[in-house]
């Protein structure tokens, strides 16, 4: 596992106690569903982990940017203030 992919993980899994994979948090964040169900994981990639290393984590795990924008989107929308991947959208 690369620096990034631990470091994200580390920062998603740790606070909620979840153990998702490098795999599962990727296809969280490319799903609009994820914001609809809330999902604290992928949330907290997008306002917990820091621009650069989500930009890292994306083109590490082979997501597209502009679906990744959308759910931050999405997210910012219901938080109330705007997320770094938000502002890509």
């Amino acid at each position: 596992m690369t620096f990034v992919t631990t470091t994200v993980l580390a920062t998603v899994n740790a606070p909620y106690g979840t153990s998702l994979s490098a795999e599962q948090l990727a296809l969280k964040l490319a799903d609009p569903a994820s914001a609809d169900h809330y999902d604290a994981s992928a949330f907290a990639f997008f306002s917990d982990v820091s621009e650069s290393l989500q930009h890292a984590f994306l083109d590490e795990m082979h997501v597209c940017l502009a679906d990744a924008s959308f759910v931050a989107q999405r997210f910012s929308d219901m938080a109330g203030y705007k997320l770094p991947l938000a502002r890509a959208a």
